[in-house]
């Protein structure tokens, strides 16, 4: 990966803008930064809140930013997206919760990310641009919490985590599950022995998005930049001309140029339970095949990941097997397992709770402690997913060498772990 150097004559602005497009020209609109902008009664003081804007303003951005918001230590300012329909409703969220005017709008994510005043960025658009816009935003000299999956190939989340490294950024992916308390209780359980020598770790995949495509459909009028700003929408992925259906998440989330389908869906989060579980968090399994619907890792050490469907407690659950009992959960926070005495030792906190995981990506920006989903995890995790989707979708077994992190005897599967980025962009 080209490593951009830094001129002692180039700007904030100069540095992001070389980092990431060769061309066109940016002018960042003016901000200013009134007296209630700075909150409200019953917040932080001003000096201690940490300044957010968005890139992304989506069905999920819009919860997540709520969860942002809710924590007294938080301002967000700023909201960025392509959309203009969304761009004005994020704002909108945003003034009403803190009852002013102050929240800006950019449509070119750069504009935002020249702001010297905000600390991180919550990165919650579609999963074509995740990579991208979090090595964007690193370059920018902010940490942030990103939305999974974290990419749509290996090499690019190989990059995130390089750079977090190198940069020294904070990065939390939105793999939210691992913040809680039942999902951790049953990884818990598989970690510590009580289950026994672990045998199987079962990782539901989502019952949509199962067939996956690369189809290019017919050309529509394109919006005005204003608008729509098509061209940053397809960011990194091959160009295409402009079609609304593109960006229906129904459709982007089934297409391999913006996503991975249903394995990586719902397997950003629960084949990164099971990489917890079997205490796999910097490395991956060694081969991967098909067994009727189901698709088989295996570990060096004997492990078994199972992507399936059919397991129970509703969205993304798990399962741990172990030669001396199980511990099956989900989303639901119901949890069973044998034998039933394993139970005795939880205590229910109940209920869904999200904001965990905010929570902890805030305390790590101001300590700068590595969080729990760090991108050498997420990396891990989604890669594991990916290498399972080209043992799809070319149809056969792949063995996988987690140290050079490439498809071993397999130069057509090997290619599938990177793609090419459209002109400007390149990681």
């Amino acid at each position: 990966m080209k490593q951009l150097k830094w001129k002692k004559h180039w700007t904030r602005r100069q540095f992001i803008k070389g980092a990431t497009t060769a061309a066109g020209s940016i002018v960042a609109a003016p901000w200013v930064i009134t007296s209630t902008a700075l909150g409200a009664r019953g917040r932080a003081p001003a000096g201690e809140r940490m300044v957010m804007g968005v890139i992304g303003v989506g069905g999920r951005a819009r919860r997540v930013m709520d969860t942002f918001m809710a924590e007294p230590d938080v301002q967000i300012v700023a909201v960025c997206d392509v959309n203009r329909e969304r761009r004005q409703a994020g704002r909108d969220r945003v003034n009403q919760k803190y009852g002013n005017q102050d929240c800006e709008t950019y449509i070119d994510m750069l504009e935002m990310l020249d702001r010297p005043d905000i600390d991180a960025v919550l990165i919650a658009t579609g999963d074509n641009w995740h990579s991208g816009v979090s090595l964007i935003t690193a370059r920018a000299g902010k940490d942030m919490y990103c939305e999974k999956p974290m990419s749509v190939t290996v090499a690019e989340s190989r990059a995130v985590a390089d750079t977090m490294r190198r940069l020294g950024r904070i990065f939390q992916c939105g793999t939210q599950r691992r913040s809680i308390d039942n999902f951790q209780f049953a990884v818990n359980l598989a970690r510590s022995g009580k289950l026994g020598r672990l045998k199987e770790v079962h990782a539901e995949q989502s019952r949509n998005f199962q067939n996956v495509y690369e189809t290019i459909l017919p050309a529509e009028p394109e919006p005005p930049r204003e608008e729509f700003y098509w061209d940053r929408w397809l960011g990194p992925a091959q160009w295409r001309p402009y079609n609304e259906q593109y960006w229906q998440g129904r459709y982007w989330k089934a297409h391999l140029d913006f996503s991975g389908g249903s394995i990586t869906e719902w397997g950003s989060h629960t084949v990164d339970l099971c990489q917890w579980a079997n205490d796999s968090d910097d490395t991956g399994p060694v081969e991967f095949w098909r067994e009727g619907d189901r698709f088989i890792g295996r570990y060096s050490d004997g492990v078994k990941l199972i992507i399936r469907t059919g397991l129970r407690f509703g969205t993304c659950p798990v399962r741990f097997e172990g030669e001396e009992g199980w511990v099956e959960t989900g989303d639901s926070g119901q949890i069973e397992t044998y034998p039933k005495s394993l139970l005795e030792e939880r205590q229910f906190q109940g209920g869904y709770l999200p904001d965990n995981h905010v929570r902890a990506f805030l305390d790590c920006v101001k300590t700068r402690q590595q969080p729990i989903s760090n991108a050498d995890v997420a990396h891990r995790s989604i890669s594991a997913c990916h290498v399972a989707n080209i043992c799809k979708r070319l149809d056969r077994s792949v063995k996988w060498d987690p140290v050079k992190e490439q498809i071993i005897g397999d130069e057509q599967a090997n290619r599938l772990c990177s793609r090419a980025c459209r002109e400007p962009w390149y990681w």
